[in-house]
């Protein structure tokens, strides 16, 4: 059976939800304070996210939903509708804006259900201010819902506001390995994004490992576009790791960050600087929605 633990710290402004089973081989455990993210995940008792305490999250951004815009866009501006709009800068270092509005917003819940063979959480963040970067107002819902074998992220984004917005998506979980250097990113992508020094995206280009790679000690910032098999693979030697995007227009960004077996695997519909070159960037009309979800199944690896 699997339940559901509100666990509340005041001295560390700790708000979180602990998702597990009877059995322990599944369990997860969400910030709401750091914008619903999953800061540790068991499947079928394999670690899949561990929580990186050594490193902040402010740094990290570890498994935090990333919209309105994913990745970075440059110095923090672009122009929509003629209009010309400054984002705060959260990259000090390179001059960009990264990672979306959400990343560290508090969620509430607004529904959950546990029965023997799952549990889901159903969570919202409300915007109802303007900010001077994205001035408008949306509501951002996010379902988790937890098996003994599989994660399901199902996203809703609403425009509550009387006008449109442009806008791209994401997920940004790092994945443990115990053995990173001989685990391997399996998935079809025929083209990837030439980065500039500043991580913002050049142009499209071949690519020369079409059907993924063994990590070794390379050190990973790159983004790929996916073929029409939206599925990539992170097969590490102790398990098998599979994750399905809903969406047509699909990327993965992959980065391997200063921490010991970890690695990001970041499925999201636009690449870096989208809102200036409109790679991936979508636009909602007010009072509409757009529905995604992401899909994380894991399987025992034969050669454990």
């Amino acid at each position: 059976m699997f339940q559901i633990n509100h666990i509340k710290n005041q001295k560390t402004n700790s708000n979180v939800l602990e998702i597990s089973n009877a059995k322990n081989n599944s369990f997860a455990k969400i910030s709401l304070n750091k914008g619903a993210s999953i800061q540790e995940l068991t499947i079928g008792n394999h670690s899949i996210i561990k929580e990186m305490k050594s490193i902040p999250y402010s740094k990290t951004y570890a498994s935090s939903l990333l919209f309105p815009f994913a990745n970075r866009i440059k110095n923090g501006t672009y122009n929509y509708k003629a209009e010309k709009f400054q984002l705060d800068i959260n990259e000090i270092e390179l001059h960009n804006a990264m990672h979306g509005l959400v990343y560290n917003k508090t969620f509430e819940v607004i529904n959950e259900n546990c029965d023997r063979n799952s549990a889901s959480i159903k969570l919202v963040y409300i915007e109802k201010n303007l900010n001077k970067g994205f001035p408008y107002t949306y509501s951002f819902y996010v379902e988790y819902i937890l098996t003994i074998t599989a994660l399901t992220i199902n996203v809703e984004v609403e425009n509550t506001s009387s006008k449109s917005f442009p806008f791209t998506i994401g997920w940004h979980p790092y994945f443990f390995s115990s053995n990173l250097e001989n685990s391997k990113i399996i998935f079809d992508a025929k083209k990837k994004l030439k980065l500039d020094e500043k991580c913002i995206t050049e142009k499209v280009i071949n690519n020369i490992h079409s059907k993924g790679f063994t990590i070794k000690n390379i050190f990973l910032d790159d983004c790929y576009v996916l073929d029409d098999n939206k599925e990539v693979v992170f097969k590490t030697p102790y398990y098998k790791l599979t994750l399905n995007s809903s969406e047509t227009d699909s990327y993965v960004q992959l980065y391997t960050p200063p921490y010991k077996n970890a690695i990001a695997i970041e499925p999201t519909t636009g690449v870096s600087d989208s809102f200036n070159n409109g790679i991936g960037l979508k636009e909602l009309l007010p009072q509409s929605k757009y529905i995604i979800n992401w899909n994380l199944k894991v399987e025992s690896n034969s050669k454990k």
